[in-house]
C-alpha cells in the first residue's frame, strides 16, 4: 500500500462514520485483521481510519507486590498487562502499531475532551512510536458528514498538549489516591481478621460518601415536631373548590380546632381578587447534568444510564457530544438546517415549521464549555430501530432544542381571598394565556392549569367541609442518584464525565443502597473511620483544590510535576497516621464487614415465629445452602427451606406479590436471573402445578 494518513478514533462506530464521511464516494473499504476492523478511504490522499477501544493504556504500580502501602512509583502500560479481561487489547495495539509503520501523516480524531485526548495521545505516542509530536487534531461535536469534513479540512497543526497533560495528571493523581487509600483499608482489615475483602475509596469517592453520611446523621437525629393544617372545601357557583387556610402550619392543636369550629359550614365573603400575569422564559439548552436530571425526573433513569444512552445516540450521529457543561448553542451549528431536517419527521414537522417562520434565537444559560456546545439534535434519522429508552432520550433532546427558540409563555395567576369569621382562606388558580415555548416541550411540562370561577368582591361563599390534619415536620430528604450528582456538581468535585461512575462505584462496593439512598453499615463505618484518621480524604476543599489545579495545568499556568509532588507529600502525611492506627482501624473495619455480610444473608422476617429472621445458611455436614430462622439457635423455631445449589443467591428486598413472603434473587453464570419465592404453599406455585 502507498503511503497514507492514519486517523485514530476513540471507538469503532466513530471510525466507521468518519471513514464514510471523508471517503469521496461515501463507501470506504472495511478491513478486518485479528479481530480489529479499520477502514480504507480516499479523499485528497489515502486515509486509514482505525479505532481504539476506549483507553488502551492505564496507570499501574511500577514494581513490587500488592501487600503493602504507601505506593508512589507508577507507569503507564497497555491495559492487557493490568486487567484480566483485557486480552483483546494486545492484538488491537499490534494492529494499530503495524498500520502506523506505513503512514506518513497522523491525525487524532478521538472525542475532543480530556479523556479522548489522553486516549489519542497514548495511541500516537506508544502504539505509533512517538507520532504525537507530528500528529494533527480533528475537533468536532457531532459525527455528521458536514462537520466531520470541516474538522478534517480545518484541523489544528498539533495536539492540545495542555488538555492532555491535565488528563494524564488526573489519572495519575486518582491512581495515587485510589491505590493507597484502598490498599490501606483492605490490608488493615485483612491483617486483623485474616480474611480478604476488597474495600475502596478515593479523592472524590470519600467526600461523596461523606455527603450521604452527613445527611444520614441529620435524618437519624431529627426530632419530628407536630403541627396542624386545615383542609377545606368551598361551594362557589354550584361547584366545589379546595381552598387553603392562610397559614400552612398551625403550631397549636387548640388553635386549629378553634378555626374548624368557627368556620365549618359557615358562609363567608370574597374580600379581594388578585390577578397577575407573568412571563415564563424558555428553558436553557441541555448540558449533561441538566439532561441527566430531567431524564431521572421524567423516566427514572439513573445518571449512568442516561450517559450511556446519549453516548449511543452521539455515535449514531443523532445528537451532539453529550459530555458537555455548556448551555450555549452557537449560530455555527446552523439552527435552520437542523430544524429543516427535523421537519421531515412527521412527529416534529408542524413544530419545526412553526419555528422556521420566526426569528430563531436561542435562550441560553451562563455555563460554557471550551470544547463543545450544549447538547442538540443533528436532525439526522436513525439507521436502525431505536429501543424505548433511546427514543425517550432522543425525543427529550429534540423537544428541548426546539423549546429554547420559543417565545416566553404567558401565565395568569388568580388569588381569591375569602373571609369567614375573621379567618382568611385563599382560592388559587393558574391559567396559560399563551403557550409560547411550552407547546414544543408539552409532553414534559409538569405544571397544569387550575381554573377558578369568575368571581367578584362581596360575593358570598359557603364553606362546605373543613377538617383538621395532624402532621409532623419531615426530616431532610434522602439523596437520590441525581440530587447527589447535583450536589457533587455544586461543590465542584468530580467531572461531568466521572460523577455518575463515582455514584455507581458506591453502590457496587455496598456502601449505599436503594434509590432513595441509604448508607449501609459498611459505608457508614468506612466514612467515620476516614473522618477520624484521614479527615483530608473526605475534604471537599482538598478535592476541589485539585480540580482547580487540573484546570491550571490545562491552561499551562501550573506544572503537573508540582501537583504530583504535592499529592505525594499529602498522602505520605495521611498514610503515616493511618499506619499508626492500623490495628484499631483493621478491627473496626473487620467488624463492619462481618456485620455487612450477615445483613446481606438476612432475607426477611420469619413468617412462622414472627420474631426471628430468615437467613441463608450453609450446612457444615453437607455443604449445602438453605434458608433457616435465626431463632433456631434459641430453640424457639425450626423453620427451614431448601435452596437451589447453583448460581449466586442474594436477597431481593421485595416480597412475593401472591403470598407476601420475602423473595430471593438467583443469578446464573449465563447471566440469566430470576426471583424465587421459597414459600412451599405460595398460590403462584399451586397455579403453575
Amino acid at each position: 500500500m502507498d503511503k497514507y494518513t492514519l486517523i485514530v478514533t476513540e471507538k469503532p462506530e466513530a471510525a466507521r462514520r468518519i471513514a464514510q464521511a471523508l471517503d469521496y464516494e461515501g463507501n470506504p473499504k472495511k478491513v478486518k485483521e485479528k479481530g480489529v476492523s479499520y477502514y480504507l478511504a480516499n479523499r485528497d490522499k489515502k486515509l486509514v481510519v482505525v479505532p481504539a477501544r476506549g483507553h488502551l493504556y492505564t496507570v499501574v504500580h511500577e514494581r513490587g507486590g500488592r501487600n503493602y502501602y504507601p505506593v508512589f512509583n507508577f507507569k503507564w502500560v497497555p491495559r492487557y498487562l493490568a486487567e484480566r479481561g483485557a486480552k483483546k487489547i494486545r492484538e488491537w495495539i499490534k494492529v494499530i502499531s503495524k498500520l502506523s509503520d506505513g503512514a506518513e501523516e497522523f491525525i487524532d480524531a478521538s472525542d475532543y475532551d480530556i479523556e479522548g485526548s489522553v486516549i489519542g495521545y497514548f495511541v500516537l505516542k506508544v502504539a505509533c512510536k512517538n507520532k504525537e509530536i507530528i500528529a494533527k487534531r480533528m475537533k468536532f461535536s457531532t459525527l455528521t458528514k458536514m462537520e466531520l469534513i470541516k474538522a478534517y479540512e480545518e484541523q489544528p497543526s498539533s495536539l492540545d498538549f495542555g488538555l492532555i497533560e491535565a488528563g494524564k495528571t488526573r489519572h495519575e493523581i486518582d491512581w495515587l489516591y485510589g491505590i493507597n487509600l484502598s490498599r490501606a483499608l483492605t490490608l488493615s482489615a485483612k491483617r486483623w481478621s485474616g480474611k480478604y475483602t476488597t474495600l475502596s475509596t478515593g479523592r472524590v469517592q470519600g467526600p461523596t460518601l461523606n455527603f450521604l453520611v452527613e445527611r444520614e446523621k441529620e435524618i437519624q437525629s431529627f426530632v419530628p415536631t407536630p403541627y396542624w393544617s386545615i383542609k377545606a372545601e368551598a361551594k362557589i357557583m354550584d361547584s366545589i373548590y379546595e381552598v387553603e387556610y392562610e397559614k400552612n402550619r398551625i403550631e397549636k392543636k387548640v388553635e386549629a380546632d378553634a378555626i374548624v369550629e368557627a368556620c365549618n359550614r359557615k358562609t363567608g365573603e370574597i374580600t379581594k381578587v388578585d390577578m397577575k400575569k407573568f412571563r415564563l422564559m424558555p428553558p436553557f439548552p441541555f448540558d449533561l447534568g441538566s439532561l441527566q436530571f430531567e431524564a431521572y425526573s421524567l423516566f427514572g433513569y439513573p445518571p449512568k444510564q442516561t450517559l450511556s444512552i446519549t453516548q449511543r445516540l452521539y455515535l449514531e450521529a443523532l445528537i451532539s457530544y453529550p459530555r458537555t457543561s455548556s448551555q450555549k448553542l452557537p449560530h455555527a451549528i446552523n439552527y435552520q438546517d437542523i430544524l429543516n431536517k427535523l421537519s421531515k419527521d412527521e412527529k416534529y414537522k408542524n413544530l419545526s415549521r412553526k419555528l422556521l417562520k420566526t426569528e430563531i434565537k436561542p435562550h441560553e444559560g451562563k455555563k460554557k464549555d471550551p470544547a463543545h456546545p450544549a447538547i442538540y439534535p443533528t436532525g439526522y434519522f436513525p439507521e436502525r430501530q431505536l429501543n424505548g429508552s433511546e427514543k425517550r432520550i432522543y425525543d427529550l433532546v429534540v423537544r428541548r432544542f426546539m423549546s429554547v427558540f420559543g417565545d416566553p409563555a404567558i401565565k395568569q395567576s388568580v388569588k381569591v381571598s375569602i373571609e369567614i369569621n375573621d379567618c382568611l382562606f385563599y382560592l388559587k388558580g393558574i391559567q396559560i394565556l399563551k403557550k409560547g415555548w411550552t407547546r414544543f416541550y408539552e409532553p414534559y411540562i409538569r405544571t397544569k392549569e387550575l381554573r377558578v370561577p369568575s368571581v367578584k368582591k362581596g360575593e358570598k361563599v359557603l364553606l362546605m367541609r373543613m377538617t383538621r390534619e395532624d402532621k409532623f415536620i419531615n426530616p431532610p430528604p434522602r439523596y437520590n442518584p441525581i440530587s447527589l450528582l447535583k450536589k457533587m456538581e455544586k461543590k465542584g468535585i468530580g467531572t461531568k464525565a466521572t460523577r455518575a461512575d463515582i455514584i455507581e462505584a458506591l453502590y457496587r462496593r455496598g456502601y449505599i443502597a436503594k434509590r432513595r439512598i441509604v448508607v449501609t453499615n459498611l459505608g457508614y463505618d468506612i466514612s467515620e473511620l476516614l473522618a477520624e484518621f484521614c479527615p483530608a480524604m473526605i475534604s471537599v476543599e482538598l478535592t476541589r483544590d485539585l480540580e482547580g489545579k487540573m484546570s491550571q495545568i490545562q491552561d499551562k499556568r501550573e506544572k503537573s510535576e508540582r501537583v504530583l509532588i504535592e499529592t505525594v507529600d499529602r498522602l505520605m502525611s495521611v498514610l503515616k497516621k493511618f499506619k499508626q492506627n492500623e490495628k484499631t482501624i483493621g478491627e473496626a473495619l473487620s467488624n463492619a464487614i462481618e456485620r455487612a455480610k450477615m445483613q446481606e444473608r438476612i432475607v426477611g422476617k420469619c413468617p412462622y415465629c414472627g420474631t426471628g429472621n430468615l437467613m441463608i445458611f450453609y450446612s457444615r455436614k453437607t455443604g449445602k445452602r438453605f434458608i433457616g430462622c435465626t431463632n433456631y439457635f434459641k430453640s424457639l423455631c425450626e423453620t427451614s427451606f431448601p435452596l437451589p445449589q447453583r448460581g449466586i443467591i442474594k436477597k431481593s428486598g421485595k416480597n412475593c406479590r401472591a403470598c407476601g413472603w420475602p423473595t430471593i434473587q438467583i443469578k446464573m453464570k449465563s447471566r440469566r436471573q430470576w426471583m424465587l419465592c421459597f414459600n412451599p404453599n405460595c398460590p403462584l406455585k399451586k397455579e403453575k402445578s
